[in-house]
C-alpha cells in the first residue's frame, strides 16, 4: 500500500504542475465568461458573433474536459488509498495505471500550450519567384494542406483564391478548423521551395520554385484583437470572377486596410457585402494576431508590417524531386526521402519534429 500511495503521490503531482504549465485556469475562466454569454438576452441577434462563440465554447470544454476527468479520478483514488484496504491493491494497480497512461497522452498538449495554438487556423499562399512553375508550387502546397487536414478530420473552408493565367494559384486563403489546428500547423509558416524538371518549359529543364506560406490563428471574436475604426480604410468594389455568378452583380466585394501595418485583406467570396467584411475582419485581426507573436508587442499601433519575401535564401523547407527525392526541413533537420508523400499530406512527422524544438526554444 505505500508503494502504491508514493505512485499516487507522484502521479498526483505531475498532473497539477501539468495543469499549472497549461494554464487550465485561464481555460476555465474564459470558457465561463463565454458560457454566461450565450445565455444573456439578445445572444443570437447576431448570428455569425454567437455560432463563433458557441464553437469556441465546445473547443474550451473539449479541451479541459480530460483534465477534469483525471483530477476527478485521482480523488477517487486518494479516496480509495486513504482507506488501507489491502484488498483493493489489484483495483488500485490498474487504477493508477490507467490513468499513468491517460496522462502520458495528455501531456503533448504541452507542445500546443503557446497563444492561440488552440486556435483554428487561416492559411494563405502566395506563389512568389518562377512564374507559372511557382503558381503551380502553390497550388501543390494547398493540395498538401487539404490532403492533411482531411487525413487529420479537420474541416477547410476556401475564403479566396486567384487562379494563374496558364496553371496553378496566384494566392489563396482557406480555413482549417479542428482541436489545436493553428498549433499544429504554425510551423508551416515561411517560404517553401520546390527543385524539379519544369512540366511547363519544353526543354524540361531544372527549375527552382517559390511559395509563400502564411500561417495566422483565426481570431472570430472581436474582443481578442481590438481594431480602431479610425486605424482602416474600406474600399468597396465589383467582385470579378468566372461565369458571370450571381457573385459579380453588385458592389459587394470588400478591401480593407489597416494604415499602422498596410495590411491589405480583399474579400469577395461571400454573396453580400456584410459577410465579406466579417470575413475579412476575421483575417485581418489573425493577421495582426499572428504580427504580436513575432514582434511580442500587443500595440496593433506599434506593428511593423511583414516583409518577408518568397524567394532564395529565406525559405524553411526544400522539397526536391530531381535529381534526387529529398524533403529537408531547414529549422529542425527532420528529413524524408519520400517527398510524394510528404506532398500527399503526410505531415505529422515534420510538424512533430517543430513542436518539440520549440519547447526547447
Amino acid at each position: 500500500m505505500a508503494d502504491l500511495k508514493k505512485q499516487y503521490d507522484d502521479l498526483n503531482q505531475a498532473v497539477g504542475v501539468t495543469v499549472n504549465q497549461l494554464k487550465l485556469d485561464n481555460v476555465e475562466s474564459e470558457l465561463d465568461k463565454l458560457t454566461n454569454a450565450s445565455h444573456q438576452a439578445g445572444f443570437w441577434d447576431n448570428p455569425t458573433k454567437s455560432q463563433a462563440t458557441m464553437k469556441r465554447i465546445a473547443d474550451l470544454s473539449s479541451r479541459i474536459k480530460p483534465w477534469q476527468t483525471i483530477q476527478k479520478s485521482l480523488s477517487d483514488v486518494k479516496e480509495l488509498l486513504e482507506t488501507n484496504d489491502n484488498s483493493l491493491n489489484d483495483e488500485l494497480i490498474e487504477q493508477i495505471k490507467g490513468l499513468a497512461d491517460d496522462f502520458d497522452e495528455l501531456k503533448s498538449q504541452l507542445k500546443l500550450s503557446g497563444p492561440y495554438d488552440d486556435h483554428d487556423t487561416i492559411i494563405s499562399i502566395y506563389a512568389g519567384a518562377g512564374g507559372t512553375d511557382a503558381q503551380d508550387w502553390a497550388d501543390m502546397l494547398r493540395r498538401m494542406y487539404l490532403r492533411y487536414a482531411e487525413k487529420a478530420s479537420y474541416t477547410v473552408r476556401v475564403l479566396d483564391e486567384s487562379v494563374g493565367e496558364e496553371a496553378g494559384l496566384k494566392s489563396t486563403t482557406f480555413e482549417i478548423d479542428g482541436d489545436f489546428a493553428y498549433g499544429k500547423l504554425k510551423g508551416e509558416h515561411g517560404v517553401h521551395r520546390l527543385v524539379r524538371l519544369s512540366p511547363f518549359n519544353s526543354d524540361n529543364l531544372r527549375q527552382t520554385s517559390f511559395a509563400r506560406v502564411e500561417v495566422v490563428p483565426k481570431v472570430a471574436q472581436p474582443d481578442e484583437i481590438e481594431i480602431d475604426e479610425k486605424d482602416l480604410k474600406v474600399d468597396v468594389f465589383r467582385s470579378g470572377g468566372h461565369g458571370g455568378q450571381s457573385v459579380n452583380t453588385t458592389d459587394s466585394a470588400v478591401r480593407l486596410t489597416h494604415l499602422p501595418t498596410n495590411i491589405v485583406v480583399s474579400i469577395q467570396n461571400e454573396r453580400s457585402q456584410l459577410q465579406n467584411k466579417e470575413t475579412a475582419m476575421t483575417i485581418l485581426r489573425s493577421k495582426l494576431a499572428q504580427l504580436q507573436l513575432e514582434q511580442h508587442t500587443k500595440n496593433l499601433r506599434e506593428l511593423k508590417g511583414p516583409n518577408e519575401q518568397a524567394a532564395w535564401g529565406n525559405q524553411i523547407r526544400n522539397y526536391v524531386l530531381h535529381p534526387y527525392k529529398q524533403v529537408k526541413d531547414l529549422r529542425t533537420r527532420h528529413e524524408s526521402s519520400d517527398p510524394d508523400k510528404v506532398l500527399d499530406g503526410d505531415l505529422e512527422p515534420f510538424i512533430e519534429a517543430y513542436l518539440e524544438q520549440s519547447i526547447g526554444d
